[in-house]
C-alpha cells in the first residue's frame, strides 16, 4: 500500500513511524510533514487544510489510502472530498467530525442521549453570558469557545474578573475567530483526568491504552494551557472497573447516538474524561488521534495499524483482536522558550542522529525543519521524546535521559512529567 498522511506534527510523525513498521506499506508520503517525518516519508509542501491540494496530490501520487490526522481538515470535510474523488480514507466525515468541531453540538448530543458530562449553558451574546455569571456566582467555572482553537479554547476562570476577561477575548476580540461566536459555560469538575483514544468503525468500539496528558506549561501544573507538554500511558487511575463503566455509559452510547443522528463515526475518537466522585464524565471529544497522547499510545500497539485501518474501512472491527505490548510509555515534550506565547524559530538542534533520533528513545518531531543535513526548530512544541519501559518509572527515567542528549537554545520542558501517575501507583 501507498499511504499519504495529512499533517505535520508529532502525532503525524508517530503515525508515520507506526505505519512504516507494517510489511503491507510500500511507500509513505506526508503533507506537509516536517524535518523528522522526512526521514520516514516523502514530504510534500501542501498545507494540511488545503482540501483541493490534498485531493490533487493524492490522485497525482496514486495512493491507496489517505490518513487525515489533524482536526481542522477533518472538521472542514477533507474526508468527504477525498471519498468523492474515489480515494480511500482514514478519518471521520464532516458530519461526524462536528463532535470536536462544535462544543455546543457535543454538549447537546450528550444531554439528549444521557451521556454523563458537566452541566452547561450556551451563549451567543456576551452580555447574556456576563449576566448569567453574575447571577450564578459559582467559581471556578469553565468557559469554552464553541469551535476549534488549537486546543487552547478553554479557560478555567477562578473569579468574575477572569470569567469576564475570557468572554471578552473569545466573543468580542475573537482571538479564535468564528470559533468564538458562541461559548459554553459549564460546571467545573474535579478528579483525575484520563484520555482514552478509541478505534471505531461506526458500530464497534475498541479502546486503546489509556493515557494522562500534562496540559500546563510549567512544573506543578502551573502556567498557561498548552497543546500538551507530555504524556504517560497507561493511566493508573483508569482501572478495569472504570474502563467497563466508560464503555457502558460513554463510549458505546456516543457511537450509537452518532449512528442514530445519521452521523456514523469511523476512525479514531478521543474521549477526554474526568473521573469525578459521581463517576466518569466527558470533558471533551476529539475527532482524531490526540497530540501528544498518540506518541505514547502507538508505540505500545502490537497489531499492524494497517490491519486496523482496513477493519474500520470494511466495518469488521468486531472481528479483529487488537493486541498491546506489556509495559509503559512516557513522552516529554521539548518546546521553544516562551511557548505557548511568543517564541523564536530557526534554531539548530544538536544531539540527534541522521534519522533525527537518539538511542533508547523514539523522538517524534512536532515543530522541526530539515535544511540540508541539519534539523532546526520550526514551532512551539519542537520534539516529543518517548521511551518505553517495564514500569512507568523506567519509562519516565529513560525519556528524561533522552531529553538530556538533545539541546537547542532556550529549550523548555517540564521536569515532572509522570510524577502524578507515579504518586498514584505508590
Amino acid at each position: 500500500m501507498k499511504i499519504l498522511v495529512v499533517g505535520g506534527g508529532g502525532r503525524e510523525h508517530a503515525i508515520v513511524m507506526k505505519l512504516a513498521e507494517s510489511p503491507k506499506v510500500t511507500q509513505l508520503h506526508c503533507a506537509p510533514g516536517n524535518g523528522g517525518i522526512s526521514k520516514y516519508a516523502q514530504c510534500h509542501s501542501v498545507k494540511a487544510t488545503d482540501i483541493d491540494g490534498i485531493v490533487a496530490l493524492a490522485k497525482d501520487l496514486a495512493v491507496d489510502m489517505v490518513f487525515v490526522a489533524p482536526d481542522d481538515p477533518l472538521v472542514m470535510g477533507m474526508v468527504d472530498a477525498l471519498q468523492a474523488a474515489g480515494l480511500r480514507t482514514f478519518g471521520p466525515k464532516k458530519n461526524a467530525a462536528i463532535l470536536e468541531g462544535s462544543k455546543v453540538f457535543s454538549k447537546e448530543l450528550m444531554q439528549k442521549y444521557h451521556i454523563p458530562t458537566a452541566d452547561y449553558h450556551v451563549f451567543g451574546d456576551p452580555k447574556e453570558a456576563e449576566s448569567y455569571l453574575k447571577t450564578a456566582n459559582n467559581y471556578p467555572t469553565v468557559i469554552k469557545a464553541d469551535g476549534l482553537a488549537l486546543g487552547k479554547g478553554v479557560v478555567i476562570a477562578q473569579n468574575e474578573e477572569e470569567a469576564f476577561a475570557a468572554i471578552s477575548s473569545i466573543m468580542k476580540d475573537r482571538i479564535f475567530g468564528d470559533s468564538g461566536s458562541r461559548i459554553v459555560i459549564e460546571e467545573f469538575l474535579t478528579g483525575p483526568e484520563v484520555s482514552v483514544l478509541c478505534f471505531t468503525d461506526g458500530k464497534t468500539v475498541k479502546p486503546m491504552v489509556s493515557s494522562m496528558d500534562h496540559k500546563r506549561a510549567y512544573d506543578g501544573d502551573e502556567g498557561p494551557n498548552t497543546g500538551g507538554m507530555g504524556t504517560v500511558a497507561p493511566n493508573p487511575y483508569y482501572t478495569p472497573e472504570i474502563a467497563q463503566t466508560c464503555m457502558d455509559t460513554i463510549f458505546l452510547p456516543t457511537i450509537r447516538a452518532m449512528q442514530t443522528e445519521g452521523r456514523p463515526f469511523q476512525g479514531c475518537l478521543y474521549f477526554g474524561l474526568m473521573l469525578t466522585q459521581k463517576g466518569p464524565k466527558v470533558i471533551e471529544y476529539n475527532c482524531r488521534f490526540g497530540d501528544p497522547e498518540t506518541q505514547v499510545v502507538l508505540p505500545l500497539l502490537d497489531t499492524d495499524l494497517v490491519d486496523i485501518i482496513q477493519a474500520i474501512e470494511s466495518e469488521t472491527l468486531d472481528q479483529l483482536d487488537i493486541q498491546w505490548k506489556d509495559g509503559c510509555a512516557a513522552c516529554v515534550v521539548m518546546a521553544s522558550g516562551g511557548y505557548p506565547k511568543k517564541y523564536a524559530t530557526g534554531l539548530p538542534i544538536s544531539g540527534l542522529d541522521e534519522n533525527g533520533q537518539v538511542p533508547g528513545c523514539l523522538v517524534y518531531h512536532a515543530g522541526t525543519k530539515l535544511d540540508g543535513n541539519h534539523i532546526y526548530t520550526a514551532g512551539g512544541r519542537v520534539l516529543g521524546i518517548t521511551a518505553i519501559g517495564d514500569t512507568l518509572a523506567d519509562a519516565v527515567a529513560s525519556a528524561y535521559q533522552g531529553v538530556k542528549q538533545i539541546t537547542f537554545e532556550n529549550a523548555h520542558y517540564r521536569n515532572d512529567i509522570g510524577q502524578r501517575a507515579l504518586k498514584a501507583l505508590s
